[in-house]
């Protein structure tokens, strides 16, 4: 790399409009979307689409509700030709959908794009043609008013085509490629002259495609381009503003978000973003991020994963595991803080009155996607207590008091650090079981028992098996566990002091089992924690305190 880039290259130059608009904007409402998954996307993959992937795709577009595709680019070869017009004569395409195909400036290529057509209800025909200074010196060599020439005969050549097949409702739209690095007054010439030939009304308006076909500046220059070009184009009641914006620079959502500030109306883009070189925007994350500014993006991801199997079966490239909603990572937390604070947000979640999503780390309930959340929280040797906690208590309805959870913790950390990988529920719940349930080894096994007494007054009598051996045990106390401390006390077992005891149900119904946690103190000082899980209550008590005195 130049220690001075400026050498090589130049700052790509700012937009006269001081009394800019589109900042003090927010989106209240969705655009109009247009998948070119079918077109831009197809032409950017390694082996593009055969006609049954191309079929899948389609009916995937039309499953989450996407009115406008552009289906091909009919002169390309017989493939193409051929799928676009069997969606027309076998009548695939829904009455409420409008496909689209697109064209380069030519005559033949025109005439062919609308004999693919021939017997449609509706269709829109993309014309394009580049505008911008670097096409014109170094692709065309050609002047400004040459290149308004092809955009000219082309607009012709579509009036004349569609009225030679009037049963279909046709609609146009034209694209002055390369729009973001070209002349803005150049931009609004070449479209102005295009509309006085295909004289566009409020009615029947034609769709102006504005593309970033390159990336070439931040978000906010194309912003002001948009929204310059809004003010100055002439009938901008008799025009769609369309944006098409690619991702050079890493920023192609956030230009089609600014754009749509600016003042645009319709979004052109890809499922995941899949396109030529680093890709068009994102209409999966373009609308999602709508969604959760409380906007109805009138996209439906509710199964967000039949999206990404079907689109990476038709596309052959995978769904990167950190890509924005989609993503398998993207909801999961392996960092303890994290899991921390989601762990209580979902907490705080169960407890409000109201709906509005308010958890840590997450902008979108995943729920929402499809999307279950055991794979919210995930454990490996970066993972802290509140994340162990988590997976244990969607794994098993375990509540963990807290200074439990930070003992159970430790046993898990060795485990990841012993394993040098990721713990799945299986891996957390076998090391809880052998931690504090019972197990061969330990000391002390509960046999039976039973309670009797008064209140304040109750004794407990008990048959344990101590090293194998059964023998009975006695004790008194003012309840249940200060009579099973007392018996033990009093035998074989450790003399231990209560610090704290939880209890609660795991599952509802009849069937329901009860969860019990004590914490004990040692008569060295040492902390010591039991769990005991049964159908009766009581019982779990008695097994919780068994489970403390053998850790003791």
């Amino acid at each position: 790399m130049l220690r001075d880039p400026s050498v090589k290259y130049r700052p790509f130059p700012q937009v006269d409009l001081p009394d800019r608009q589109w900042p003090n904007r927010t989106i209240t409402r969705p655009p109009r979307w247009l998948s070119t998954d079918m077109r831009d996307g197809n032409q950017a993959l390694i082996d593009p689409m055969d006609g049954e992937k191309k079929q899948r795709f389609f009916d995937l577009l039309v499953k989450v509700g996407v009115k406008e595709i552009e289906v091909g680019f009919p002169s390309a070869g017989a493939t193409e030709f051929d799928f676009i017009s069997g969606l027309v004569r076998q009548d695939k395409i829904p009455d409420d959908v409008i496909v689209q195909v697109l064209t380069q400036s030519r005559q033949d290529l025109i005439e062919t794009s609308f004999q693919s057509l021939k017997g449609a209800k509706k269709a829109i025909v993309h014309l394009y043609n580049a505008v911008s200074p670097a096409w014109r010196r170094i692709v065309f060599g050609m002047s400004r008013d040459e290149i308004k020439g092809i955009a000219i005969a082309g607009a012709k050549v579509l009036r004349d085509e569609a009225a030679k097949q009037p049963d279909t409702e046709w609609h146009f739209e034209y694209s002055p490629e390369t729009f973001s690095t070209a002349e803005l007054d150049f931009s609004v010439e070449v479209c102005e002259a295009v509309m006085e030939i295909l004289r566009p009304t409020p009615e029947k308006p034609l769709i102006l495609n504005l593309p970033a076909t390159v990336e070439a500046a931040t978000p906010n220059i194309y912003a002001d381009q948009i929204e310059w070009f809004g003010r100055n184009i002439r009938n901008r009641d008799s025009v769609v503003i369309s944006l098409h914006t690619h991702n050079d620079r890493g920023t192609g959502v956030a230009a089609s978000e600014l754009g749509l500030l600016a003042g645009a109306d319709r979004i052109e883009g890809c499922l995941f973003g899949n396109g030529e070189r680093t890709g068009n925007v994102d209409l999966v994350t373009l609308a999602l991020n709508m969604y959760t500014q409380g906007v109805d993006p009138g996209l439906n991801f509710s199964d967000i994963d039949e999206v990404i199997q079907t689109v990476e079966y038709c596309n052959q490239l995978p769904v990167h595991p950190r890509h924005p909603y989609a993503g398998e990572l993207v909801f999961t937390a392996f960092s303890g803080s994290h899991q921390d604070a989601i762990k209580k947000g979902f907490a705080a979640q169960e407890a409000r009155n109201d709906q509005i999503w308010d958890v840590p780390y997450l902008p979108i309930d995943p729920k929402d996607l499809g999307r279950d959340y055991e794979a919210v929280i995930r454990v490996n040797s970066q993972s802290g207590k509140g994340g162990v906690a988590w997976v244990l208590e969607q794994d098993r309805g375990l509540k963990l008091p807290k200074r439990m959870q930070a003992d159970f913790s430790r046993h898990v950390q060795a485990l990841a650090d012993e394993t040098s990988r990721e713990l799945n529920a299986a891996d957390i719940r076998q090391k809880f079981e052998a931690v504090y349930l019972p197990g061969v080894g330990d000391r002390i096994a509960l046999v039976d028992y039973e309670e009797t007494g008064a209140a304040g007054q109750r004794v407990f009598v008990g048959r344990i098996a101590v090293d194998g051996v059964e023998q009975s045990i006695s004790g008194r106390g003012n309840g249940l566990i200060s009579g099973v401390i007392d018996a033990l006390g009093s035998s074989t077992g450790p003399r231990l002091d209560v610090v704290d005891y939880s209890e609660h149900a795991i599952g509802h119904g009849a069937d329901a089992q009860a969860a019990a946690y004590v914490e004990c103190r040692t008569d060295d000082g040492r902390t010591v924690f039991g769990v005991g899980i049964d159908a009766d209550i009581a019982t779990a008590s008695v097994r919780a305190v068994l489970s403390a005195a053998n850790r003791a």
